[in-house]
């Protein structure tokens, strides 16, 4: 039985499946949200951790009402610059993780599938870097992994555009490993997890860690940059004007400022 609220966390085996579970506000993350997948990433035993979400949707994001003040101007003291815990618990994982994107995975919920190693997503699963459309910039994977995957033009024009893409497309440009129907993603990420567990954890762990050395950027210094520069754009008015907008469910208006 879980010991947490936000998700569900549940081993069989050698695996590990961690269940984002607020299926009624799509998965959003708020800060407990982050706290309990920051912890489990952390002090897992398994071989291979799978992450999913409840319901119809991935991760949805931020909560926004919690997490961005529902577009109110805010004195409250930010933290120091610093790469975010959650990111820098999957970052700095030596257990591999599929992400199992069984719906949108739009704003962070995008990031926490970039922040896995392999991706397998349900037909009816949905990609997008949203960051913009609230006048803020994506966290560390959105920067890096996502270039990495798709290639600095394809990156650019999502981060920039934050259009929202379907799974085929995903597929297409190299955002995802495969594609599955939509009743099919579990067992094939269980599937996959199997087979990796199943192999010498040592062996993989190193693996693993060889990637990191030889394609991953200095994370916390980008997390640092990530964290000061959203501090900034937190402050702006178009960054209340895009919270405002999408929870009165308007077209926004930017001014620059």
């Amino acid at each position: 039985m879980s010991r947490y609220e936000d998700i569900r966390y549940e081993v069989d085996g050698h695996v590990g499946v961690l269940t984002l579970d607020r299926p009624d506000v799509h998965n959003a993350l708020r800060r407990r949200t982050y706290d309990e997948l920051t912890e489990v990433v952390r002090t897992t035993t398994a071989r291979v951790l799978v992450i999913t979400g409840a319901g119809r949707s991935f991760c949805s994001g931020d909560d926004v009402r919690e997490l961005m003040g529902g577009g109110e101007a805010s004195s409250a003291p930010r933290p120091a610059p610093r790469l975010t815990p959650a990111a820098g618990a999957l970052l700095g994982s030596d257990v591999p993780v599929i992400a199992a994107v069984n719906g949108p995975a739009v704003g962070w919920g995008m990031e926490l599938a970039l922040m896995a190693d392999l991706r397998v997503a349900a037909r009816r699963a949905r990609f997008g870097e949203l960051f913009v459309k609230r006048g803020l910039c994506s966290d560390v994977a959105g920067i890096a992994r996502l270039a990495q995957l798709v290639g600095r033009e394809r990156a650019a024009e999502l981060l920039f555009t934050g259009e929202v893409i379907d799974a085929e497309r995903a597929e297409r440009i190299g955002l995802v490993g495969r594609v599955v129907d939509d009743e099919q993603l579990l067992p094939a990420a269980l599937e996959l997890a199997g087979r990796i567990a199943a192999n010498p954890p040592l062996a993989v762990a190193a693996l693993k860690r060889g990637l990191r050395r030889a394609l991953d950027p200095d994370w916390s210094e980008l997390g640092e940059w990530v964290s000061t520069t959203l501090g900034e754009l937190f402050a702006t008015e178009d960054h209340r004007e895009g919270v405002r907008s999408f929870l009165e469910k308007r077209e926004p208006h930017y001014v620059g400022r």
